[in-house]
């Protein structure tokens, strides 16, 4: 069976279109710049296509709440509960939603799956879920931790394994996702005990444009300002962040062309951005009670050696240490040879994950012989 895999977001849109089960690359690309129109969305998908015979479509959904713990078949009641957790990840869900509508308007005849990036942190436990407030905003609103890139972390911590040949119940996990969004996941035993990506995916760390942790009586303070709601929405989500500090610009490489023309700005987006990932390694290692191994992922993690670097020099005491050749070659081990705690280098492939998510949906759904 040939998946075509969405994966759209606020301002790309990758697809991938894979022969399960044997997981072959029939066609892949990625389209830049926002979608405005259905239209426009449609005409895409159809070109992704084009002589391929396709008989599932398989989407990435950001936010699925509480209660989204694995793969489902699209529905009319599931559309609707995508709809409405639009407002916990505005800049994803609309943009997930708008991919499986025009895939239900490009091929009315194909089923249609989901899977979730929040699906993977309902292993966390309440202690790491739960926030400070009174419990009965959780049971009125469902107000707590969910957690997101949990597609990715799933799939590089099975990754890592299967470089490794070891078993990941054997093993203390930390993944860092880094790229324009970015989270860093604990994980024990194959499963999600915390990530840094809270209610919504703006918390945690600073990212390309979104601001991450900060203390939210700062909201209260700008509206007394006279700061509209809608404004300090913005500010959070498509005005901070890396792009925020340097004021200039939320891509790693032209900050880093920056950086070494002496831009202060640049340097301190990049001090900060690493300060945050070092300090949620340090705090999740402690959750964890140690920690065998840590994965950079995501564009930056992949790709950004220096950045890489700056991160695991601070973690020396947990007897970490690079490979500093291996570092720079973006090798899939990159640490030394006497390092206590192993440290990987493993591009992502969300879809790969996603189509084989489907794909078990899909053998659960036969009917018993």
């Amino acid at each position: 069976m040939n998946y075509l895999i969405l994966n759209c977001g606020s301002s790309t849109l990758k697809y991938k279109i894979l022969s399960m089960p044997h997981e072959t690359a029939l066609a892949q690309g990625v389209h830049e710049g926002t979608v405005s129109t259905n239209e426009e969305l449609c005409g895409i998908i159809r070109g992704a296509c084009k002589d391929i015979p396709i008989h599932k479509i398989c989407h990435r959904v950001v936010h699925g709440g509480e209660k989204y713990r694995a793969a489902v078949r699209v529905t009319d009641e599931v559309i609707k509960d995508i709809q409405d957790l639009s407002d916990l990840a505005p800049l994803h869900n609309p943009a997930n939603l708008a991919g499986i509508r025009a895939a239900m308007e490009v091929f009315p005849n194909i089923p249609n799956d989901a899977v979730f990036d929040t699906s993977f942190h309902q292993t966390l436990p309440p202690k790491a879920y739960l926030y400070g407030l009174p419990y009965e905003l959780y049971e009125k609103f469902k107000i707590r931790k969910y957690g997101f890139h949990g597609i990715s972390h799933k799939y590089v911590s099975r990754k890592a394994m299967e470089i490794l040949k070891e078993s990941i119940k054997d093993f203390k996990i930390l993944s860092c996702h880094l790229g324009s969004g970015a989270s860093i996941c604990a994980i024990e035993r194959g499963k999600s005990i915390e990530i840094s990506m809270g209610f919504t995916p703006l918390d945690g760390l600073m990212m390309g444009t979104r601001a991450g942790s900060f203390d939210p009586e700062i909201v209260i303070y700008l509206q007394k300002k006279g700061y509209s709601l809608d404004e300090i929405q913005d500010m959070m989500l498509r005005r901070g962040g890396l792009k925020g500090i340097s004021q200039s610009s939320n891509d790693v490489r032209e900050l880093r062309e920056d950086e070494l023309q002496g831009n202060p700005k640049s340097e301190l987006a990049f001090e900060m951005f690493v300060y945050r990932v070092q300090r949620f390694i340090g705090s999740y290692a402690a959750a964890l009670g140690g920690v065998d191994l840590v994965i950079f992922t995501g564009g930056i993690g992949e790709n950004a050696h220096y950045l890489r670097k700056r991160i695991c020099d601070k973690h020396a005491y947990m007897g970490l240490k690079l490979d500093a050749r291996k570092n720079r070659a973006n090798e899939a081990i990159i640490s030394a040879a006497d390092s206590e705690v192993l440290v990987m280098a493993i591009p992502t492939n969300e879809e790969l994950q996603i189509a084989r998510e489907c794909h078990a949906l899909e053998r659960a759904l036969e009917p018993v012989k």
